[in-house]
Formats: structure tokens, sequence, C-alpha cells
């Protein structure tokens, strides 16, 4: 365990400011992220954070060992789309007694939550210590984990919560210090929440903790009669069940300072009694498509599984850890412009990475120091990736005893950024299918088609290298393995 202290600077949100990292106790170090509503399949703004801190993530693990870093991604299965689609699809069984809610719903979010799973696998993210999920954490829990409804007792026991018309809310002028980490004057805070918030509340911006559910919708028991709970309840009950009532560092996208982390420091702060809930906020900046917001009216909403396995963007597949370098080419606090270009520049630099590093012997060196400096000083990863380049042509230009230690550091390098340094894996026959087509369409004097199954082919490791038979006369196409 190095002493991180002294190097590692984040900025933290809550302060606007760059500082030392210096954890509660660095033989415990704990991060929470907002991770998916797993509604749906996540889209490539998910992927950022997702990215994002499983890169802080590794570099803590460096610092502090791995076993001395604790990590928690929640998944968000309480939702009212979601419970209303359990009810719509499991409402007989759950009446007959046959599957409880929680059961319902997990049959619901299963697809997606797997596919989540295979998504961010496939960007090449660790998977993180604990993946909690918001519906595991309603009810009071035999374990004694801190839970939602404890959790809204105490509020209210405390006097920063009161019931309204069978209703649970927060009680914003009960917290002088409401809105440090947005930066908004409680006057001009909204009422933010996934669910309906009536007009009996004291204050505009008091937001929901409980809310009733009709007969005809899901919910779990409670003091306050049968409901479910708002939305940002949820993350303050997770983390406390993980990492306590205050820990080191809390992450997710920029969108979620307000109101989301914003009441959850609300709920969290004055529930335990404490002056903050993490120490550092950290958050990654919003992402646009092509020069324009995401959206499914304007044409440009991706999921990370349509650029993994299908050709609606760019006309191609991508490999997931040119979808992650390209994420990680834009620091993390600024806005990133996902285009086609981005992505097919990050392709051709890590092409190049992959080959200078295939220089080295099997066994990868130490992880550079220059690379940890870079990473160290709040994530900067373009400053990291200048380190790889540079390190890229030392490798190419220099060799000395059959050793490459510029090639070494550099496969060290992209196995610590998360990046697949093995032997490139081929599929001999489907390789031979693909230039099959390509001769055919080269024949057909479709250019196009061609170039892209050669490209496409190339992206994967696999040059291709055409000539001549000499007798015939006839094209014929050589490959081999090239990164």
């Amino acid at each position: 365990m190095s002493d991180a202290s002294k190097s590692l600077r984040l900025y933290n949100t809550l302060t606007r400011t760059k500082a030392d990292f210096v954890p509660i106790d660095a033989r415990n170090v704990r991060m929470y992220v907002c991770g998916p509503t797993v509604y749906d399949f996540a889209h490539i703004g998910n992927a950022r954070p997702a990215i994002v801190f499983d890169v802080l993530f590794r570099l803590l693990r460096h610092f502090y060992g791995e076993a001395h870093v604790t990590y928690v991604r929640n998944i968000t299965d309480v939702d009212d789309k979601i419970n209303a689609r359990a009810l719509r699809d499991f409402g007989g069984d759950i009446a007959a007694g046959k599957l409880s809610l929680n059961e319902a719903i997990r049959r619901v979010t299963e697809k997606t939550a797997d596919q989540y799973h295979r998504d961010v696998a496939t960007l090449g993210c660790l998977e993180p210590t604990v993946e909690p999920r918001a519906t595991e954490f309603v009810e009071p829990r035999a374990d004694g984990k801190a839970d939602m409804i404890t959790l809204i007792q105490s509020l209210i026991g405390r006097g920063h919560a009161y019931v309204a018309a069978g209703e649970v809310l927060f009680d914003t002028a009960s917290m002088p210090a409401y809105g440090q980490l947005s930066k908004r004057n409680l006057d001009e805070q909204q009422a933010g929440a996934r669910v309906a918030v009536d007009a009996h509340k004291k204050s505009p911006g008091d937001f929901v903790l409980w809310k009733l559910s009709s007969p005809e919708e899901p919910g779990w028991n409670s003091p306050w009669g049968r409901g479910r709970p708002g939305w940002h309840i949820e993350c303050s009950a997770m983390s406390a069940a993980y990492l306590g009532d205050v820990f080191d560092i809390h992450g997710g996208g920029l969108d979620l300072i307000f109101p989301h982390h914003e009441n959850e420091i609300a709920q969290s702060r004055c529930a335990h009694g404490t002056d903050v809930m993490a120490n550092v906020w950290m958050h990654n900046g919003f992402l646009q498509v092509e020069g324009q917001k995401m959206s499914k009216s304007v044409g440009n909403f991706y999921s990370i599984h349509e650029l993994l396995e299908t050709d609606t963007f760019g006309g191609r597949k991508w490999p997931g850890e040119v979808l992650r370098l390209a994420m990680l080419m834009t620091h993390y606090r600024e806005p990133i412009d996902f285009s086609v270009r981005k992505l097919e520049e990050a392709e051709n630099t890590l092409r190049k990475w992959k080959r200078a590093a295939d220089l080295a012997s099997a066994a990868a060196g130490q992880v550079p120091a220059e690379v940890v400096a870079a990473l160290s000083d709040d994530l900067a990863t373009y400053a990291a990736f200048q380190q790889l380049t540079q390190l890229a042509s030392e490798a190419i230009e220099f060799n000395e005893n059959g050793e490459n230690a510029a090639a070494a550091s550099l496969k060290a390098a992209l196995a610590f950024l998360g990046f697949d340094v093995g032997a490139a894996k081929v599929d001999e026959a489907a390789i031979g299918e693909a230039i099959a087509k390509r001769l055919k369409f080269i024949a057909a004097k479709n250019w196009a088609e061609a170039d892209r199954i050669r490209d496409e082919l190339l992206a994967q490791g696999v040059q291709l290298k055409d000539g001549k038979d000499p007798v015939t006369g006839e094209r014929v196409t050589t490959w081999e393995v090239k990164r």
C-alpha cells in the first residue's frame, strides 16, 4: 500500500476545487457510484460513468491495494414503469402469493440487468465490489443493513420529514445547508422525484420520500400505508448499507447533481446527523452524439448494445475497447461529442499502441510512473495517453538484447487502463467467409463494401494482403494477425 494521499488529487464538485485525496481509512477506501435504471438497455451516456469510475477504481486499487478498496455501484429497479410492468405481467401470481413484488420485478429486469453486465464487461470495466439492487433495500432487512423505510422513519423522528395526505416528504427548510452541492438557493429548488408530488407540500422544494400506491399499483407495506419509495432515498440506503454513514467518494453523471445527489445528501446527513455524506463528489460531463443532444425524437439515441452488436452507428459494429478509449480521450469532467470520427480516431490509436505493445515479451512490465502520475491529477487521461504514444514510439524504434522495455511498459499501462493486451483472437472460418464475400464485392466493383470488410477485419487485428496467383493470374487474398 503506497502513500497515495501525497499524490492523488481529485476535483470535488462540493467545494469546486481540486485537492489531495485523503481517505477516511486507507485500509478501507470507499466509493459509491450511481448505476443504471434497468427499465431498458443502457444507453451510451450510461457507459461514460461506468468507464470513468472504473479507471478511478483501478487507480485506487493501485495505490491502496485491491483488498482495501470497496466500490459500490447500484442497480435501480425501483421505478414506476418497472413496477407497472411487473404488475401487468405477473399481477395474478403476485395476488395469488406465488410471487413477491420483488421477485416479479426481478423477472422484468433480469434481461436488461444481464445485458448491462455484458455491455460494461465488453467495455473493459471491472465488476464493482458490491452491486446492490434497490428492491432489496426497501424494507427492514434480516441482516440489519440500512433500508429505506427505516431511514425515512429516522428523518421523521429527527424533524426533517413529515406525513401529508398519506405520503412522506422531506422538509427542505429543516436543513439550512440544503443546496450546497448544486449551489442553488432554496427558493430555486424544484421537486425532484420519479413519482408525482401533489400540492400538499410545505415548500415547493420539498421532495417525496414515500408515495402511496393505489390498489392497481404495485407497492410495499409501510407505516404510512402501502406504497413505494421516491427515487433519491434508495442511494442513501444502499450507500449506508455497505459504506457507512460517511464515505470517501460519490460519483455519477453531471445531470445527477440536482436533484438526485442534492437530495441524497439531505437525506443522509439529516438521518445520520453527519456534516457530510461523502467527502468527495465527482461528476462526469454530458455526452452528445454527432454534435446534438442524444434523444429518441432526434433519432440519435443509441444503446451500448447497439454499438457493440449492430451496424446502426457508422454502418458497423464497434469493439468495446474502442468505445472505452473514445470515452477516455476527453477529460471526464468535460462534455464529449460522441461521433464516428472519434471512434475511428480511437481505433487507429489503439491499433498503433497494441502493435507496439506486441513487441514486448509475454510478461508485461511495471505500470509506468508517468502514467500513474498523469491519472493522479484528477484522472488526466489525455496526459496519460500522451505517455502511451511516447512509449509506443520508443518501442518501435528501440530494442536491446531481445527485451523491449518501452513495449513492456506500454503493455502494462494498457492492461492497467482496462485494454486487452492478450494475443489477438481470430476465427479462421469467419475470416475465410469474410474474404470470400470481399472478393465477390471486388468482382462486382462494389469497392465500398469491399473496403468495409477489409477495415472491419483490420479492426479485429487481421490484415489482408492481395496478390495474384502466379499460374492463373487471379486475385488471391492472404491474411495475417496484426494489431
